[in-house]
Protein backbone atom coordinates (compact mmCIF):
# COMPACT_ATOMS: atom_id res chain seq x y z
CA UNK A 1 0.00 0.00 0.00
CA UNK A 2 1.37 3.80 -1.11
CA UNK A 3 1.54 5.80 1.58
CA UNK A 4 2.67 9.26 2.05
CA UNK A 5 6.35 9.50 1.94
CA UNK A 6 8.62 12.16 4.52
CA UNK A 7 6.87 13.72 7.88
CA UNK A 8 3.51 13.47 8.66
CA UNK A 9 3.61 15.22 12.36
CA UNK A 10 1.00 17.60 11.41
CA UNK A 11 -1.83 17.13 9.89
CA UNK A 12 -4.77 19.26 8.51
CA UNK A 13 -7.68 18.10 7.89
CA UNK A 14 -10.46 19.98 5.62
CA UNK A 15 -14.02 19.41 6.69
CA UNK A 16 -15.33 18.18 9.52
CA UNK A 17 -18.13 15.95 8.20
CA UNK A 18 -18.04 12.17 9.44
CA UNK A 19 -15.15 11.64 7.10
CA UNK A 20 -13.01 14.29 8.78
CA UNK A 21 -13.72 13.48 12.00
CA UNK A 22 -13.25 9.79 11.38
CA UNK A 23 -9.91 10.87 9.74
CA UNK A 24 -8.86 12.59 13.03
CA UNK A 25 -9.57 10.86 15.53
CA UNK A 26 -8.33 7.76 13.77
CA UNK A 27 -5.16 10.49 13.32
CA UNK A 28 -4.73 11.52 16.68
CA UNK A 29 -4.69 7.68 18.06
CA UNK A 30 -1.73 7.33 16.18
CA UNK A 31 -0.18 10.25 17.25
CA UNK A 32 -0.53 13.04 14.83
CA UNK A 33 -1.10 16.35 15.29
CA UNK A 34 -4.01 17.33 13.81
CA UNK A 35 -6.19 20.30 13.18
CA UNK A 36 -9.79 20.58 11.38
CA UNK A 37 -10.95 23.47 9.37
CA UNK A 38 -14.98 23.71 9.02
CA UNK A 39 -16.45 26.06 7.10
CA UNK A 40 -19.41 25.49 9.39
CA UNK A 41 -20.56 26.58 12.80
CA UNK A 42 -20.59 22.79 13.51
CA UNK A 43 -19.47 19.61 12.84
CA UNK A 44 -21.49 16.96 10.81
CA UNK A 45 -20.74 18.05 6.96
CA UNK A 46 -23.49 16.41 5.16
CA UNK A 47 -24.88 14.96 8.59
CA UNK A 48 -26.39 19.01 8.98
CA UNK A 49 -28.64 20.48 10.98
CA UNK A 50 -31.70 22.97 10.63
CA UNK A 51 -33.50 25.08 13.83
CA UNK A 52 -37.04 25.90 13.33
CA UNK A 53 -39.47 27.03 16.10
CA UNK A 54 -38.79 24.40 18.15
CA UNK A 55 -37.80 21.74 16.04
CA UNK A 56 -34.18 20.08 15.66
CA UNK A 57 -34.37 18.90 11.45
CA UNK A 58 -31.58 16.36 10.81
CA UNK A 59 -30.72 17.79 7.41
CA UNK A 60 -29.11 14.98 6.18
CA UNK A 61 -28.51 11.29 6.35
CA UNK A 62 -31.59 9.83 8.71
CA UNK A 63 -30.99 5.73 8.67
CA UNK A 64 -28.13 5.10 10.97
CA UNK A 65 -26.46 1.42 10.63
CA UNK A 66 -23.12 -0.30 11.61
CA UNK A 67 -22.75 0.80 15.10
CA UNK A 68 -19.30 -1.68 14.99
CA UNK A 69 -17.92 1.08 12.65
CA UNK A 70 -18.90 3.70 14.90
CA UNK A 71 -17.33 2.34 17.77
CA UNK A 72 -14.22 1.47 15.60
CA UNK A 73 -13.77 5.17 15.21
CA UNK A 74 -13.78 5.86 19.26
CA UNK A 75 -12.05 2.89 20.05
CA UNK A 76 -8.90 4.66 17.76
CA UNK A 77 -8.36 7.12 20.61
CA UNK A 78 -9.22 4.98 23.48
CA UNK A 79 -12.81 5.73 23.95
CA UNK A 80 -16.45 4.14 23.57
CA UNK A 81 -18.88 5.56 21.32
CA UNK A 82 -21.75 4.52 24.34
CA UNK A 83 -19.54 7.17 26.53
CA UNK A 84 -20.18 9.77 24.27
CA UNK A 85 -23.55 8.95 22.15
CA UNK A 86 -26.79 6.89 22.67
CA UNK A 87 -28.06 4.95 20.19
CA UNK A 88 -31.19 3.51 20.25
CA UNK A 89 -32.54 0.45 18.11
CA UNK A 90 -35.07 0.97 15.38
CA UNK A 91 -37.47 -1.34 15.63
CA UNK A 92 -38.86 -2.26 13.20
CA UNK A 93 -36.52 -1.01 10.99
CA UNK A 94 -38.51 -0.21 8.40
CA UNK A 95 -42.38 -0.43 8.06
CA UNK A 96 -42.91 -0.86 3.98
CA UNK A 97 -46.25 0.07 2.29
CA UNK A 98 -47.01 -1.38 -1.44
CA UNK A 99 -49.41 0.01 -3.63
CA UNK A 100 -51.93 -2.96 -3.59
CA UNK A 101 -52.48 -1.63 0.15
CA UNK A 102 -50.29 -4.25 2.16
CA UNK A 103 -47.65 -3.54 4.25
CA UNK A 104 -45.25 -5.11 6.17
CA UNK A 105 -42.99 -4.28 9.43
CA UNK A 106 -39.26 -5.38 8.52
CA UNK A 107 -37.59 -6.58 11.30
CA UNK A 108 -33.94 -7.32 11.90
CA UNK A 109 -34.31 -10.53 14.07
CA UNK A 110 -34.63 -13.51 11.60
CA UNK A 111 -36.80 -15.56 13.25
CA UNK A 112 -39.14 -12.24 13.60
CA UNK A 113 -39.05 -11.34 9.92
CA UNK A 114 -39.41 -14.74 8.72
CA UNK A 115 -42.35 -14.94 10.90
CA UNK A 116 -43.57 -11.93 9.18
CA UNK A 117 -42.98 -12.78 5.99
CA UNK A 118 -44.83 -16.07 6.74
CA UNK A 119 -48.00 -14.46 7.63
CA UNK A 120 -47.33 -12.07 4.66
CA UNK A 121 -46.40 -14.30 1.26
CA UNK A 122 -46.55 -17.85 2.67
CA UNK A 123 -44.10 -20.41 4.27
CA UNK A 124 -41.79 -20.47 0.74
CA UNK A 125 -41.13 -17.21 0.89
CA UNK A 126 -40.29 -17.20 4.82
CA UNK A 127 -37.74 -20.20 3.79
CA UNK A 128 -36.47 -18.36 0.84
CA UNK A 129 -36.04 -15.00 3.34
CA UNK A 130 -33.92 -17.42 5.66
CA UNK A 131 -31.42 -18.29 2.42
CA UNK A 132 -31.40 -14.46 1.62
CA UNK A 133 -30.09 -13.94 4.91
CA UNK A 134 -27.28 -16.01 4.66
CA UNK A 135 -26.24 -15.13 1.50
CA UNK A 136 -26.23 -11.41 2.62
CA UNK A 137 -24.41 -12.08 5.61
CA UNK A 138 -21.51 -14.78 3.25
CA UNK A 139 -21.59 -11.36 1.01
CA UNK A 140 -20.65 -8.92 3.96
CA UNK A 141 -17.99 -11.12 5.26
CA UNK A 142 -16.33 -11.46 2.30
CA UNK A 143 -16.75 -7.95 1.21
CA UNK A 144 -16.14 -5.76 4.64
CA UNK A 145 -12.59 -6.43 5.09
CA UNK A 146 -10.95 -6.88 1.56
CA UNK A 147 -13.38 -4.21 -0.55
CA UNK A 148 -15.16 -2.25 1.81
CA UNK A 149 -12.39 -1.75 4.35
CA UNK A 150 -9.49 -1.71 2.05
CA UNK A 151 -6.93 0.88 0.15
CA UNK A 152 -6.20 0.11 -3.42
CA UNK A 153 -3.20 1.32 -5.36
CA UNK A 154 -4.13 -0.34 -8.58
CA UNK A 155 -7.11 -2.65 -10.18
CA UNK A 156 -4.10 -5.31 -9.71
CA UNK A 157 -5.13 -4.83 -5.94
CA UNK A 158 -8.59 -6.72 -6.53
CA UNK A 159 -6.78 -9.83 -7.80
CA UNK A 160 -6.80 -11.94 -4.33
CA UNK A 161 -7.95 -15.03 -3.18
CA UNK A 162 -11.28 -12.79 -2.10
CA UNK A 163 -12.15 -11.57 -5.35
CA UNK A 164 -12.74 -15.23 -6.61
CA UNK A 165 -14.79 -15.77 -3.33
CA UNK A 166 -16.92 -13.27 -4.13
CA UNK A 167 -17.40 -14.55 -7.69
CA UNK A 168 -18.01 -17.49 -6.42
CA UNK A 169 -21.34 -16.62 -4.70
CA UNK A 170 -22.48 -14.35 -6.99
CA UNK A 171 -20.92 -10.63 -6.18
CA UNK A 172 -20.05 -9.78 -9.83
CA UNK A 173 -23.86 -10.88 -11.03
CA UNK A 174 -27.15 -8.72 -10.74
CA UNK A 175 -28.55 -7.78 -7.68
CA UNK A 176 -32.08 -8.12 -8.47
CA UNK A 177 -31.87 -11.26 -9.85
CA UNK A 178 -30.16 -12.90 -6.76
CA UNK A 179 -32.21 -11.42 -4.35
CA UNK A 180 -34.94 -12.79 -7.03
CA UNK A 181 -33.42 -16.41 -6.85
CA UNK A 182 -34.44 -16.37 -2.99
CA UNK A 183 -37.30 -14.53 -3.13
CA UNK A 184 -40.48 -14.38 -6.25
CA UNK A 185 -42.92 -12.29 -4.46
CA UNK A 186 -42.12 -8.68 -6.26
CA UNK A 187 -42.95 -6.47 -2.75
CA UNK A 188 -40.61 -8.68 -0.84
CA UNK A 189 -38.02 -8.49 -3.77
CA UNK A 190 -38.17 -4.85 -3.44
CA UNK A 191 -37.22 -4.70 0.21
CA UNK A 192 -34.05 -5.69 -0.40
CA UNK A 193 -33.16 -3.85 -3.19
CA UNK A 194 -34.36 -0.54 -3.15
CA UNK A 195 -31.07 0.59 -1.63
CA UNK A 196 -29.50 0.11 -4.76
CA UNK A 197 -31.05 3.84 -4.82
CA UNK A 198 -28.53 4.76 -1.96
CA UNK A 199 -26.03 3.43 -4.58
CA UNK A 200 -27.16 5.20 -7.91
CA UNK A 201 -28.42 2.37 -10.03
CA UNK A 202 -31.65 0.68 -10.44
CA UNK A 203 -31.73 -2.71 -9.02
CA UNK A 204 -31.42 -4.72 -12.60
CA UNK A 205 -28.49 -2.82 -13.28
CA UNK A 206 -26.52 -3.03 -10.25
CA UNK A 207 -23.91 -5.61 -9.36
CA UNK A 208 -24.91 -7.77 -6.89
CA UNK A 209 -22.00 -6.72 -4.60
CA UNK A 210 -24.04 -3.98 -3.47
CA UNK A 211 -26.11 -6.23 -1.93
CA UNK A 212 -23.89 -5.51 1.29
CA UNK A 213 -26.19 -2.24 1.87
CA UNK A 214 -29.10 -4.38 2.54
CA UNK A 215 -27.19 -6.31 4.58
CA UNK A 216 -26.13 -3.48 6.76
CA UNK A 217 -29.91 -2.19 6.81
CA UNK A 218 -31.92 -5.77 7.27
CA UNK A 219 -29.64 -7.88 8.79
CA UNK A 220 -26.90 -5.67 11.08
CA UNK A 221 -30.28 -3.31 12.13
CA UNK A 222 -31.01 0.61 12.22
CA UNK A 223 -30.27 2.69 14.79
CA UNK A 224 -30.96 6.47 15.69
CA UNK A 225 -28.52 8.98 17.86
CA UNK A 226 -30.45 10.29 20.70
CA UNK A 227 -30.56 13.92 19.98
CA UNK A 228 -30.98 13.33 16.10
CA UNK A 229 -28.29 12.33 13.46
CA UNK A 230 -26.18 15.28 14.69
CA UNK A 231 -25.75 13.83 18.46
CA UNK A 232 -22.93 11.10 16.43
CA UNK A 233 -20.91 13.89 14.75
CA UNK A 234 -20.94 16.35 18.19
CA UNK A 235 -19.83 13.39 20.20
CA UNK A 236 -17.00 12.08 17.56
CA UNK A 237 -15.93 16.13 18.06
CA UNK A 238 -15.80 15.75 21.72
CA UNK A 239 -13.94 13.13 21.81
CA UNK A 240 -11.46 14.41 19.29
CA UNK A 241 -11.17 17.87 21.46
CA UNK A 242 -10.33 15.64 24.40
CA UNK A 243 -7.69 13.85 21.86
CA UNK A 244 -6.33 17.03 21.36
CA UNK A 245 -7.44 17.86 18.14
CA UNK A 246 -8.15 21.47 16.75
CA UNK A 247 -11.07 22.72 15.85
CA UNK A 248 -11.47 25.73 13.56
CA UNK A 249 -15.11 26.30 12.27
CA UNK A 250 -16.60 29.01 10.35
CA UNK A 251 -13.14 28.94 8.11
CA UNK A 252 -13.41 28.47 4.36
CA UNK A 253 -10.25 27.09 2.82
CA UNK A 254 -9.08 29.46 0.15
CA UNK A 255 -5.58 28.06 -0.92
CA UNK A 256 -3.17 25.08 -0.16
CA UNK A 257 0.48 26.87 -0.63
CA UNK A 258 2.92 24.29 -1.74
CA UNK A 259 6.70 23.84 -2.36
CA UNK A 260 7.41 21.69 -4.80
CA UNK A 261 4.83 18.66 -5.04
CA UNK A 262 3.86 19.21 -1.19
CA UNK A 263 1.12 21.35 0.77
CA UNK A 264 3.08 22.83 3.29
CA UNK A 265 0.39 25.13 4.25
CA UNK A 266 -3.34 25.85 4.37
CA UNK A 267 -5.06 29.25 4.08
CA UNK A 268 -8.53 30.41 4.96
CA UNK A 269 -10.67 33.33 4.41
CA UNK A 270 -10.16 34.64 7.86
CA UNK A 271 -6.45 35.14 7.15
CA UNK A 272 -4.99 32.10 8.96
CA UNK A 273 -2.21 30.36 7.74
CA UNK A 274 -1.91 26.90 9.03
CA UNK A 275 1.49 25.00 8.31
CA UNK A 276 1.37 21.49 7.74
CA UNK A 277 2.92 18.11 6.85
CA UNK A 278 -0.19 16.78 5.23
CA UNK A 279 -3.32 17.17 4.18
CA UNK A 280 -6.48 15.32 4.35
CA UNK A 281 -9.34 16.69 1.67
CA UNK A 282 -12.85 15.44 2.68
CA UNK A 283 -14.49 18.62 0.32
CA UNK A 284 -16.65 17.92 -2.65
CA UNK A 285 -14.99 17.02 -5.71
CA UNK A 286 -14.91 20.27 -7.73
CA UNK A 287 -13.89 22.18 -4.61
CA UNK A 288 -11.05 19.57 -3.99
CA UNK A 289 -9.93 19.93 -7.73
CA UNK A 290 -9.87 23.25 -7.16
CA UNK A 291 -7.89 23.55 -4.65
CA UNK A 292 -5.60 21.40 -5.63
CA UNK A 293 -5.30 23.34 -8.91
CA UNK A 294 -5.87 20.17 -11.18
CA UNK A 295 -8.58 17.73 -12.47
CA UNK A 296 -7.83 13.77 -13.48
CA UNK A 297 -8.44 13.46 -16.75
CA UNK A 298 -10.63 9.90 -17.74
CA UNK A 299 -11.51 8.59 -20.20
CA UNK A 300 -15.44 8.45 -19.15
CA UNK A 301 -16.51 11.64 -17.71
CA UNK A 302 -17.63 10.86 -14.26
CA UNK A 303 -21.42 9.97 -13.30
CA UNK A 304 -23.35 11.86 -10.60
CA UNK A 305 -25.81 9.53 -8.70
CA UNK A 306 -30.07 10.49 -8.73
CA UNK A 307 -30.69 13.71 -6.31
CA UNK A 308 -33.17 13.89 -4.10
CA UNK A 309 -35.96 16.60 -2.83
CA UNK A 310 -36.46 16.54 1.05
CA UNK A 311 -39.25 18.27 2.65
CA UNK A 312 -38.89 18.66 6.17
CA UNK A 313 -42.64 19.17 7.91
CA UNK A 314 -44.04 19.12 11.62
CA UNK A 315 -47.93 18.78 12.74
CA UNK A 316 -49.62 17.71 15.59
CA UNK A 317 -48.45 14.48 17.03
CA UNK A 318 -49.52 11.09 15.33
CA UNK A 319 -48.52 8.79 17.68
CA UNK A 320 -51.24 6.45 18.55
CA UNK A 321 -51.58 2.74 20.16
CA UNK A 322 -54.16 2.31 17.26
CA UNK A 323 -52.30 3.65 14.33
CA UNK A 324 -48.80 4.16 15.22
CA UNK A 325 -46.13 5.74 12.39
CA UNK A 326 -43.10 4.04 12.55
CA UNK A 327 -39.58 5.70 12.41
CA UNK A 328 -38.86 4.62 8.94
CA UNK A 329 -41.71 3.81 6.79
CA UNK A 330 -40.88 3.46 3.33
CA UNK A 331 -43.78 4.21 0.36
CA UNK A 332 -43.77 2.50 -2.43
CA UNK A 333 -45.15 3.20 -5.62
CA UNK A 334 -46.85 0.57 -8.38
CA UNK A 335 -44.70 1.49 -11.22
CA UNK A 336 -41.13 0.73 -9.24
CA UNK A 337 -38.99 -0.25 -11.76
CA UNK A 338 -40.48 2.76 -13.84
CA UNK A 339 -38.90 4.95 -11.31
CA UNK A 340 -35.42 4.17 -12.17
CA UNK A 341 -36.28 4.92 -15.94
CA UNK A 342 -37.90 8.26 -14.71
CA UNK A 343 -35.19 9.80 -12.75
CA UNK A 344 -32.14 7.89 -13.98
CA UNK A 345 -32.61 7.75 -17.91
CA UNK A 346 -35.12 10.47 -18.47
CA UNK A 347 -34.30 12.97 -15.57
CA UNK A 348 -37.82 13.66 -15.09
CA UNK A 349 -40.11 13.55 -11.91
CA UNK A 350 -41.11 10.03 -10.58
CA UNK A 351 -44.67 9.40 -12.67
CA UNK A 352 -45.77 7.08 -9.61
CA UNK A 353 -43.75 8.62 -6.66
CA UNK A 354 -41.59 5.74 -4.77
CA UNK A 355 -41.01 7.99 -0.66
CA UNK A 356 -39.89 7.35 2.22
CA UNK A 357 -40.98 8.98 5.15
CA UNK A 358 -38.93 9.75 8.59
CA UNK A 359 -40.61 10.42 11.70
CA UNK A 360 -37.12 10.76 13.99
CA UNK A 361 -39.98 11.85 17.01
CA UNK A 362 -41.07 7.73 16.79
CA UNK A 363 -37.51 7.45 19.08
CA UNK A 364 -36.76 10.99 20.45
CA UNK A 365 -40.26 13.01 21.32
CA UNK A 366 -37.83 15.70 22.17
CA UNK A 367 -36.86 17.05 18.61
CA UNK A 368 -40.11 18.86 18.46
CA UNK A 369 -42.25 21.02 20.79
CA UNK A 370 -44.59 19.32 22.75
CA UNK A 371 -47.50 17.92 20.62
CA UNK A 372 -46.30 18.33 17.80
CA UNK A 373 -44.20 15.09 15.40
CA UNK A 374 -41.56 16.02 12.98
CA UNK A 375 -41.69 14.12 9.51
CA UNK A 376 -38.49 13.72 6.66
CA UNK A 377 -40.27 13.65 3.41
CA UNK A 378 -37.73 11.92 0.45
CA UNK A 379 -38.14 11.67 -2.97
CA UNK A 380 -35.69 10.35 -5.54
CA UNK A 381 -35.07 13.18 -8.03
CA UNK A 382 -32.80 13.52 -11.36
CA UNK A 383 -29.85 15.44 -10.30
CA UNK A 384 -28.74 18.45 -12.60
CA UNK A 385 -26.84 16.55 -14.80
CA UNK A 386 -29.54 14.16 -16.15
CA UNK A 387 -32.66 16.36 -15.40
CA UNK A 388 -34.91 19.09 -17.34
CA UNK A 389 -36.66 20.30 -14.51
CA UNK A 390 -36.88 23.56 -13.53
CA UNK A 391 -36.38 23.70 -9.91
CA UNK A 392 -37.34 27.27 -9.12
CA UNK A 393 -40.71 26.63 -10.89
CA UNK A 394 -41.66 23.01 -9.56
CA UNK A 395 -39.51 22.80 -7.05
CA UNK A 396 -42.84 23.88 -4.47
CA UNK A 397 -45.38 22.40 -6.06
CA UNK A 398 -43.44 19.32 -6.24
CA UNK A 399 -42.99 19.61 -2.22
CA UNK A 400 -46.76 20.02 -2.29
CA UNK A 401 -47.61 16.55 -4.30
CA UNK A 402 -45.40 15.15 -1.94
CA UNK A 403 -47.36 15.70 1.35
CA UNK A 404 -50.52 14.82 -0.93
CA UNK A 405 -49.16 11.77 -1.51
CA UNK A 406 -48.20 10.91 2.22
CA UNK A 407 -51.53 12.44 3.04
CA UNK A 408 -53.35 9.85 0.98
CA UNK A 409 -51.02 6.75 1.29
CA UNK A 410 -50.18 7.01 4.98
CA UNK A 411 -51.35 10.02 6.99
CA UNK A 412 -54.43 11.99 6.34
CA UNK A 413 -53.87 14.29 8.56
CA UNK A 414 -50.82 15.62 7.24
CA UNK A 415 -53.03 17.45 4.55
CA UNK A 416 -54.23 19.67 6.81
CA UNK A 417 -52.52 21.25 9.83
CA UNK A 418 -49.14 20.60 8.31
CA UNK A 419 -46.24 23.30 8.61
CA UNK A 420 -43.73 23.01 5.95
CA UNK A 421 -40.52 24.30 7.51
CA UNK A 422 -37.93 23.61 4.50
CA UNK A 423 -37.95 22.06 1.15
CA UNK A 424 -34.92 21.28 -0.58
CA UNK A 425 -34.35 20.56 -4.03
CA UNK A 426 -31.58 19.36 -6.11
CA UNK A 427 -30.46 23.45 -7.00
CA UNK A 428 -30.52 23.60 -2.74
CA UNK A 429 -27.84 20.43 -2.89
CA UNK A 430 -25.85 22.10 -5.68
CA UNK A 431 -25.23 25.65 -3.86
CA UNK A 432 -23.82 23.59 -0.86
CA UNK A 433 -21.17 22.63 -3.32
CA UNK A 434 -21.88 19.44 -4.10
CA UNK A 435 -21.78 18.20 -7.57
CA UNK A 436 -24.56 17.80 -10.40
CA UNK A 437 -26.73 18.84 -7.00
CA UNK A 438 -26.92 15.12 -5.67
CA UNK A 439 -26.00 14.54 -1.78
CA UNK A 440 -25.16 11.25 -3.24
CA UNK A 441 -22.53 12.26 -4.90
CA UNK A 442 -20.62 9.63 -7.34
CA UNK A 443 -22.84 6.57 -8.53
CA UNK A 444 -21.60 3.32 -7.66
CA UNK A 445 -21.18 2.13 -11.62
CA UNK A 446 -18.69 -0.01 -11.98
CA UNK A 447 -16.47 2.06 -12.98
CA UNK A 448 -17.11 4.15 -10.17
CA UNK A 449 -16.34 1.62 -7.40
CA UNK A 450 -13.03 0.55 -5.51
CA UNK A 451 -9.63 1.03 -8.06
CA UNK A 452 -12.27 2.48 -10.87
CA UNK A 453 -13.25 5.52 -8.23
CA UNK A 454 -11.77 8.78 -7.27
CA UNK A 455 -8.46 6.97 -5.57
CA UNK A 456 -7.98 8.89 -2.05
CA UNK A 457 -3.85 9.67 -2.83
CA UNK A 458 -3.52 12.44 -5.95
CA UNK A 459 -0.90 12.21 -8.68
CA UNK A 460 1.65 15.38 -8.63
CA UNK A 461 0.62 16.17 -4.99
CA UNK A 462 2.81 13.81 -2.56
CA UNK A 463 1.10 14.80 0.68
CA UNK A 464 -2.65 15.30 0.11
CA UNK A 465 -5.16 12.60 0.67
CA UNK A 466 -9.03 12.35 0.08
CA UNK A 467 -11.62 10.87 2.11
CA UNK A 468 -15.55 11.28 1.95
CA UNK A 469 -18.29 10.00 -0.51
CA UNK A 470 -17.06 10.58 -3.76
CA UNK A 471 -13.35 8.57 -2.92
CA UNK A 472 -13.41 5.40 -1.53
CA UNK A 473 -15.31 3.13 -0.53
CA UNK A 474 -17.91 4.93 -1.32
CA UNK A 475 -21.61 6.49 -0.04
CA UNK A 476 -23.39 6.46 3.13
CA UNK A 477 -22.08 6.76 6.93
CA UNK A 478 -20.71 3.70 7.87
CA UNK A 479 -18.46 3.79 4.44
CA UNK A 480 -17.51 7.74 4.95
CA UNK A 481 -16.20 6.26 8.18
CA UNK A 482 -14.70 3.81 7.04
CA UNK A 483 -13.03 6.24 4.40
CA UNK A 484 -11.43 8.37 6.69
CA UNK A 485 -9.45 5.49 8.53
CA UNK A 486 -8.06 4.77 5.00
CA UNK A 487 -7.08 8.23 4.55
CA UNK A 488 -5.24 7.92 7.89
CA UNK A 489 -3.76 4.18 6.93
CA UNK A 490 -2.41 6.20 4.01
CA UNK A 491 -0.78 8.73 5.78
CA UNK A 492 0.97 6.56 8.90
CA UNK A 493 0.57 3.09 7.11
CA UNK A 494 -2.07 0.80 8.27
CA UNK A 495 -2.24 -0.43 11.99
CA UNK A 496 -3.14 -4.02 13.00
CA UNK A 497 -6.74 -3.91 14.07
CA UNK A 498 -8.48 -6.95 15.51
CA UNK A 499 -10.45 -9.39 13.67
CA UNK A 500 -14.00 -8.27 12.85
CA UNK A 501 -16.24 -10.26 14.97
CA UNK A 502 -19.36 -10.68 12.81
CA UNK A 503 -21.93 -11.06 16.00
CA UNK A 504 -20.59 -8.29 17.36
CA UNK A 505 -24.20 -6.55 16.10
CA UNK A 506 -25.86 -8.87 18.43
CA UNK A 507 -23.51 -7.59 21.51
CA UNK A 508 -24.39 -3.98 20.35
CA UNK A 509 -27.92 -4.58 20.75
CA UNK A 510 -27.88 -6.49 23.69
CA UNK A 511 -26.35 -3.18 25.47
CA UNK A 512 -28.06 -0.82 24.14
CA UNK A 513 -31.39 -1.96 24.49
Amino acid sequence: MRTIQGRTDHVVVIGAGLAGLSTALHLAGRGRSVTVVEREPWPGGRAGRLDIGGYQIDTGPTVLTMPDIIDDVFAAIGETSSDRVELLPVDPAYHAVFADGSSLDVHCDADRMASAIQTFAGSRQAAGYRRLREWLTRLYRTEMDRFIGANFDSPLSLLTPQLARLAVIGGFRNWDAMVGRHLSDPRLRRIFTFQSLYAGVAPRDALAAYAVIAYMDTVSGVFFPRGGVRALPDALAAAGTCAGVQFHYRCSVTELERSGNRITAVRTDGGQRIPCDAVVLTTELPTTYRLLGRTPRRVRALRASPSAVVVHAGCRSVSSADHPIAHHTILFGAAWEQTFTDIVRDGRLMRDPSLLVTRPTASDPTLAPAGRDLFYLLAPAPNLAAGGVDWPTAGNAYAESIIDTVADRLLPQLRHGADVLDVVTPLDWARQGMAAGTPFALAHTFGQTGPFRPANMVRGVDNAVLAGSSTIPGVGVPTTLISGRLAADRITGAVRRQARNFDMKVDVKAQIS
